[in-house]
């Protein structure tokens, strides 16, 4: 593959993400806290969870790509570690709305720094032993399934504004 394809396919892959971010974090800014207190389906998760959730993944990309260390590690246990209903205390929705556009903002600045070659290189949850039998456990494998999580859960979250 030429590095004209390779920077072709990264470019593809951050604007998918650009995109996805977009959709949710323009959700989320216009629905209310008691939409986001709703399950978006009964039995299902909240939007405040959801919501939540979202922040904590995204966080956690800073880890497992090697950018530096989750900017909030509390939703960790609270989000990810823990379904909706666990009893948990969740952060204000203001709180949740404030920190999804935090890390948002810092993944894509730290993604504008990475070049198309860093996308294909291994992420910090594989071993080089793992990463060179499957060399597809790269970064760029990571963004395509965390924009792909937002997307599932941007699908769910549409139901809220009925």
């Amino acid at each position: 593959m030429s590095n004209q394809q390779t920077e072709l396919i990264v470019k593809m892959n951050l604007i998918s993400w650009q995109m996805q971010n977009k959709s949710f974090a323009e959700l989320i800014d216009k629905l209310t806290d008691e939409q986001l207190l709703k399950e978006t389906a009964p039995g299902r998760n909240t939007g405040i969870y959801l919501l939540g959730h979202i922040t904590a993944v995204s966080g956690d990309m800073f880890k497992i790509l090697g950018l530096g260390e989750n900017m909030f590690t509390e939703y960790v246990e609270i989000f990810i570690k823990s379904p909706d209903k666990s009893g948990k205390i969740f952060p204000p929705v203001t709180d949740l709305k404030v920190a999804y556009h935090e890390v948002t903002n810092e993944l894509n600045s730290q993604f504008s720094k990475l070049s198309s070659e860093d996308w294909f290189s291994k992420h910090t949850a594989v071993s080089d032993e793992a990463f060179a039998k499957e060399p597809h456990r790269n970064k760029l494998n990571v963004l395509i399934n965390r924009t792909t999580h937002i997307s599932y859960h941007v699908g769910q979250m549409v139901y809220l504004e009925i």
